[in-house]
């Protein structure tokens, strides 16, 4: 099959699939689940078609306005292009997405609105997939403003009022913040005269060429508020309303890492912030890093710490991509794999522990270990990869980012240090609460086997992808080498 082809469908099958499962949920829920599986693996499995031409350093671009039109109208031209970077993050989202919604099969069918939720992740899927691969500025707006649609129907699947206004307020901050970045994008356009990001690389390789100050703010509006970047952050803790796997797809896997996708793919590969604005933009998420840290070490609902949590390890990917080295920046594409695993497995731990106890609350927990190992294990080896503990994948990525942070800017990899810290002291008094001290009641049974084998599979990846590092960082540092070297590094 050509590489382009595989291309069209890694964004296609899963976008245009999803629309077929709700009718076939009349028919069999259960060929519902399986097709739903199914196009989030195609999806995985294109892009991983894709490997041996991006590994050599290649590109596969194809446009699909030439199918209907010889000029796209106001430079808003359908391409999708793959490089190693675009398929290194298509990657990691559809396989996690891919275990997530394995265990979705278990844990949503004891709830309604079945076929909208089936729909609504594998769409978001396939919209992340169309982000990813975009090649024109508009195109990227588009499939990114389809996630903040799926995420808003996500959040409030439950349908209760409270619940309701918690993803509105999700929708309002993300799509607010994505108006910010669609006016960057149309003053990116009036500077350059193409919305085409190749297009736009080139013009700003010219010597004398800088993105305008107001660009550069009303892009990062919309990366940070995507993001959950302070002080955008409030709308990712309150939308632990969701079910647990939409917490982990949306809020640890995916979600909040189209934001700082989006900004290694515009700030790091295609233009540069003025030095000022990328100091800023670093104690920014030093704060965020804290503030979040500090939150988790008091809050008492299971999936708002784990909300938190993310807060703070998005603020170490943007440490990493804004550091200017390349260790750093390497690292926290690195960062993208390690974290999306280790955080996916424990909201996924925190729906075993919620749908057994019927509380999200960690003080009426405790002793779960006792009847709950396997899940009490695998969420310890995410939360080891969290916190960056040799030899799990996480300490690796951590480390990359801290260390090139410490080449450039010392006194904020010292704060981000602080904030690794604060990590290891949240997640220990999270477990602590939840599966050690004394029981608070009676102790539940494990949860089903699909969803135990879900959280045990990620738990180990958290491991053995520390063990087997070496891969995904040389691939890591293949994705930045071309902007590395169009930098004149």
């Amino acid at each position: 099959m050509e590489h382009t082809t595989l291309l069209v469908l890694a964004v296609f099958i899963p976008v245009i699939g999803s629309f077929l499962l709700p009718l076939l949920g009349r028919m069999s829920p259960r060929a519902r689940n399986a097709v739903a599986f199914l196009l989030v693996a195609a999806a995985l499995l294109c892009s991983i078609g894709l490997l041996p031409v991006v590994w050599g350093g290649k590109t596969v671009t194809v446009s699909l306005t030439g199918f209907l039109a010889s000029q796209a109208p106001l430079g808003i031209d359908f391409k999708l292009q793959a490089d190693a970077l675009a398929v290194f993050v298509a990657i990691v989202s559809s396989l996690i997405s891919a275990i997530i919604l394995f265990y979705s099969t278990a844990y949503i069918s004891h709830y309604g609105h079945q076929n909208e939720y089936y729909l609504m992740v594998v769409l978001f899927l396939g919209a992340m997939m169309g982000l990813v691969y975009s090649a024109n500025l508009i195109l990227l707006y588009v499939f990114w403003e389809i996630t903040a649609l799926a995420s808003w129907r996500l959040i409030g699947f439950f349908r209760e009022k409270a619940i309701v206004i918690k993803a509105d307020k999700a929708f309002l901050v993300t799509v607010f913040g994505a108006l910010a970045m669609l006016l960057g994008f149309i003053s990116v356009y009036t500077q350059t005269g193409t919305f085409d990001i190749p297009q736009v690389k080139q013009f700003f390789l010219t010597p004398g060429q800088a993105l305008s100050p107001l660009a550069t703010v009303l892009i990062l509006f919309g990366i940070l508020s995507k993001s959950a970047t302070l002080p955008f952050h409030t709308w990712l803790p309150d939308a632990g309303v969701a079910p647990s796997p939409v917490t982990a797809l949306l809020h640890a896997a995916v979600l909040v890492k189209i934001g700082v996708y989006v900004f290694a793919r515009l700030f790091v590969a295609t233009f540069k912030m003025t030095p000022d604005m990328n100091e800023l933009l670093l104690w920014t998420a030093a704060a965020s890093a804290l503030v979040s840290a500090a939150a988790a070490l008091i809050d008492t609902d299971i999936k708002r710490i784990i909300a938190y949590s993310t807060v703070s390890q998005i603020a170490f990917i943007f440490l990493g991509f804004a550091s200017g080295a390349d260790i750093g920046i390497a690292g926290a594409l690195l960062y993208i794999l390690m974290h999306g695993i280790a955080k996916g497995g424990l909201f996924l731990c925190a729906g075993i522990v919620e749908q057994n106890t019927h509380t999200k609350n960690i003080t009426q927990m405790g002793g779960l270990i006792r009847t709950m190992p396997v899940t009490a294990v695998a969420f310890l080896l995410c939360a080891f990869s969290v916190m960056g503990v040799p030899p799990f994948g996480g300490f690796f990525s951590k480390y990359m980012v801290i260390a090139g942070a410490v080449e450039h800017h010392l006194p904020i990899a010292m704060v981000f240090i602080f904030g690794a810290f604060l990590t290891i002291l949240y997640l220990l008094r999270l477990f602590y609460k939840v599966f050690l001290g004394e029981p608070q009641g009676d102790l539940p049974k494990e949860g089903s086997p699909v969803m135990v084998g879900s959280v045990a599979l990620l738990g180990l990846m958290s491991l053995v992808s520390g063990l087997l590092v070496s891969p995904s960082s040389e691939f890591a540092f293949k994705a930045i080498a071309p902007f590395i070297a169009a930098a004149g590094k």
